[in-house]
């Protein structure tokens, strides 16, 4: 049986934002009819203002803060502890300071079930805002070089770039890649969906587990490239 996996930030939405109207009708008639999971950093109260309750609700399970929150439906099957420890937090605040990007909006720190995402910009941050530090990182790389300093700094947890804005810090082994255990990697066929598979993205350790047992995976930049992608498979 095909099973389907998707990130939603920048794969099944733009990132922060909710389903495209006609792409949401087309998706809740494909999800109606196949096994479909979804996997992202996001937490769920945020994944239901993305994708509505009904999308929600198809999907077979869905794996909120990196698979650190699980649900099926409204039952919560599991939610994961984590707290950012207080060194951390503090050479995280440094480069807050020592970053080049001018705006700075608050809430750095977002605590999550089983992970913490951290971001220069700041969550109080306006549309406007967070595509400048987009495109501003694209160019500077802040983000992926934050995270391999930290890294390298403290091997006991894990820092992934997530989003447009954010990177990911959990525990080692609770990043995406966890939610294989839900999965026959033998007898599954799995299509995984997600736009930050590069090393050092929150989605490089499912997609590196599950191309490691010869299943399907699909980089992409943009919902529409998702769902092109999709018409073709479907």
């Amino acid at each position: 049986m095909r099973k389907y996996i998707f990130d939603v930030d920048g794969t099944l939405t733009a990132s922060r934002s909710k389903m495209d109207p006609e792409f949401s009708s087309w998706f809740e008639h494909f999800a109606t009819h196949n096994a479909c999971y979804l996997v992202t950093g996001s937490d769920r109260i945020k994944t239901l203002e993305q994708v509505g309750f009904g999308i929600y609700n198809l999907c077979v399970k869905v794996y909120n803060c990196s698979g650190n929150d699980v649900w099926e439906q409204s039952k919560n099957l599991y939610s994961g502890i984590f707290a950012l420890p207080l060194d951390v937090e503090f050479d995280l605040r440094d480069y807050i300071l020592k970053s080049k990007f001018s705006a700075k909006t608050g809430m750095h720190f977002d605590q999550r079930p089983g992970l913490v995402n951290f971001s220069i910009l700041g969550r109080n941050n306006t549309l406007e805002e967070r595509a400048m530090y987009k495109e501003w990182d694209e160019h500077q790389s802040e983000r992926a070089q934050i995270a391999t300093t930290m890294q390298e700094r403290y091997p006991h947890i894990s820092f992934e770039v997530a989003g447009d804005t954010g990177i990911d810090i959990t525990l080692p082994g609770c990043d995406k890649s966890q939610i294989t255990r839900d999965f026959d990697l033998e007898n599954d066929r799995i299509e995984f969906f997600g736009d930050k598979m590069e090393p050092g993205g929150n989605d490089y350790k499912l997609a590196s587990a599950l191309a490691s047992a010869g299943q399907g995976i699909h980089q992409v930049k943009t919902w529409e490239e998702t769902w092109n992608l999709l018409k073709q498979l479907a």
